[in-house]
């Protein structure tokens, strides 16, 4: 981890922390949520030592990055973000970047690819497909009429209610609980009992996660709070309101879809249908690979590191 290379750039209006590593072709890193440019560290190492450089920013709103204004979630949406993305590809001095997005980073890499496609080479995303916009009901209703308040979507959405339960269990447990959620089911975060069923279950830190690693994210979300991460669920309806020139719209990159079997997310009702069924195929015409990694969960890339790699490392290899 030491040859990592840690630098501030200015972009859009904010002072974005950006980790990086070899020379090359970039491969641009957008990580999820609660996550950090250090979610990336495996891939970072890896991409470096084969001929590629390996650039995974904090995004708005987490670790050192600074600037946006936490308060305020209506600076959180996907335009904000994917112009932040913009901004850093033009001042890394690149026209085009290979992209590898992970839960909210790989919405924001479908977006990117959506408004720019111009600056995209190809894009590897995981957990989180494509999904279409759809124009008759916004996103949020979506989730609480398939789920119920208590469902985490609807429960992230009032300003400082979760930041404070979250307070109340501790910065490294939330930590702790988040990377370690395993459950394919819907996640439920009901009040009085964050995390649900799981909520007074000690945590045993898996292989893929040492004490280390969790002491990294306690550090760098005790100093700037789970707000920013928050922010970008805060903005699901806002999205849906500025993202309506793009509906119907097509994904015009090469992509491969990665996605661990046990992710809660490939669990959604009707998830797994449109990703094998042709529905994913039709907005996202490029596709060249789905890929089902069996026993894997949400948070893959820390997960499987080796498996993750050589899947990145085959496709980009194609362009």
């Amino acid at each position: 981890m030491e040859g990592i290379d840690h630098k501030m750039i200015s972009v859009n209006g904010i002072d974005m922390h950006v980790a990086e590593m070899g020379q090359g072709p970039i491969v641009l890193l957008l990580h999820g949520f609660p996550e950090l440019w250090y979610s990336w560290r495996h891939q970072i190492l890896y991409l470096a030592a084969h001929g590629y450089r390996a650039v995974a920013p904090d995004l708005r709103g987490y670790g050192d990055t600074t600037g946006a204004p936490i308060d305020d979630p209506t600076k959180f949406t996907t335009l904000h973000v994917v112009g932040d993305m913009v901004a850093l590809i033009d001042a890394l001095g690149a026209d085009k970047v290979f992209v590898v997005g992970h839960d909210w980073g790989a919405m924001i890499a479908w977006r990117l690819c959506l408004f720019r496609p111009d600056k995209v080479k190809a894009l590897v995303n995981f957990s989180v497909q494509f999904v279409p916009r759809n124009p008759h009901q916004k996103t949020v209703e979506i989730f609480r009429t398939a789920y119920g308040d208590d469902h985490y979507i609807c429960r992230f959405q009032e300003p400082g209610e979760i930041e404070a339960v979250l307070a109340s269990l501790g910065t490294k447990k939330a930590v702790e609980k988040f990377l370690t959620h395993r459950d394919p089911d819907p996640f439920y975060f009901p009040k009085g009992q964050p995390f649900g069923a799981l909520h007074d279950t000690p945590v045993i830190l898996p292989s893929w996660l040492s004490e280390e690693d969790v002491d990294y994210y306690t550090k760098k979300f005790e100093q700037t709070g789970f707000t920013g991460g928050l922010n970008y669920y805060r903005c699901f309806d806002l999205n849906w309101e500025l993202e309506a020139p793009w509906t119907d719209a097509k994904v015009s990159v090469p992509v491969k879809f990665i996605v661990g079997e046990l992710d809660l997310v490939y669990h959604i009702p009707g998830v797994k249908e449109f990703i094998n069924g042709g529905g994913f195929k039709k907005y996202v015409p490029l596709l060249d690979e789905i890929v089902v990694i069996q026993g894997a969960a949400h948070f893959i890339t820390q997960e499987v590191p080796d498996k993750i790699n050589k899947h990145i490392y085959d496709f980009l290899q194609k362009f």
